[in-house]
């Protein structure tokens, strides 16, 4: 039964590692910095606290004692799950261990944040990324209620106690059924479409969105109709195909294959599309830190 282990200190167990590899006073004591006096006495005091003891002393050599040997390997075992552990929680605090989630809309995973992510994994490789696809206002609120730690949406209102960055600027393209009179042939601006309806991302879930592709239609001097709302890509492309509509999305969520519809890239318009980065200006993990730094390349 061990006695005292309240006692039981970490460099008393390092004491006896050393001692226990070298089986010499004097030549242990030098690699723990203490007098041989002094680690005599910590190894005493080591047995004391067990109630056993570690070594076999005569005037001519130092052994391992049968509970030595045995205390031995848990010594080792100890020691290297502390270290480990002491090294976890440095990496963790340096940025380089831990968890991050990330929230995103549907286009940012098209382009922007594959090749960001796929960096970052290969540099972090000890850092566990949780991905959410969610709407803009769903990520507001999973960022201030700590749900997410970042969010890269198509809006830039945010509360003052969130930082904002823009991340990545883009044309709109235009969406049109497979069967469509347009195409890129006779194509010559968005005001060709002006008497069309369209499928448009929702207004509330998206003010500043849905406010760009309301002045990109008034570039060329009309308001679009709009017959249907959606969210999604996936159901965007389906009502196009389906002559429901035409839309207008972010260049980057494209489908060229799984659908029968096209696309025109709206190069002349003056009104682009942005994707921003937002969190916390308080945020606690430090693993955000890292990341912020991996994709702004500058100290935040």
């Amino acid at each position: 039964m061990i006695s005292k282990t309240n006692q039981l200190e970490i460099r008393h167990i390092r004491y006896f590692l050393v001692l226990a590899e070298t089986l010499h006073f004097r030549k242990a004591a030098s690699k723990v910095f203490i007098s041989q006096s002094a680690l005599s006495q910590q190894i005493s005091l080591l047995e004391s606290i067990l109630g056993v003891k570690l070594f076999d002393r005569t005037n001519r050599k130092v052994s391992l004692s049968t509970a030595g040997i045995s205390f031995f390997k848990e010594a080792q075992g100890i020691i290297s799950y502390l270290d480990k552990s002491m090294e976890r929680w440095q990496q963790t605090l340096d940025g380089d261990r831990g968890q991050l989630k990330i929230g995103f809309v549907g286009s940012a995973m098209k382009h922007y944040l594959p090749p960001i992510i796929k960096h970052f994994t290969n540099d972090y490789s000890k850092v566990g990324l949780s991905l959410e696809e969610l709407t803009n206002s769903d990520q507001l609120q999973a960022v201030e209620q700590d749900n997410i730690d970042i969010g890269f949406m198509r809006s830039n209102k945010v509360s003052s106690e969130m930082n904002i960055k823009s991340v990545y600027a883009e044309n709109f393209s235009l969406v049109l059924p497979e069967g469509h009179s347009i195409n890129k042939n006779n194509f010559i601006n968005i005001g060709q479409c002006a008497d069309e309806s369209f499928i448009l991302y929702p207004n509330e879930s998206s003010p500043m969105y849905f406010q760009q592709i309301l002045n990109l239609c008034s570039e060329y001097n009309f308001s679009p109709k709009i017959s249907h709302r959606a969210i999604h890509g996936a159901t965007i492309f389906k009502l196009v195909e389906n002559g429901m509509g035409l839309s207008i999305i972010p260049n980057s969520l494209r489908d060229e294959n799984n659908y029968k519809i096209r696309f025109i890239e709206l190069r002349e318009t003056k009104s682009k599309t942005e994707l921003f980065a937002v969190w916390k200006k308080n945020y606690k993990n430090p693993i955000l830190t890292t990341f912020l730094k991996h994709i702004l390349n500058e100290e935040v």
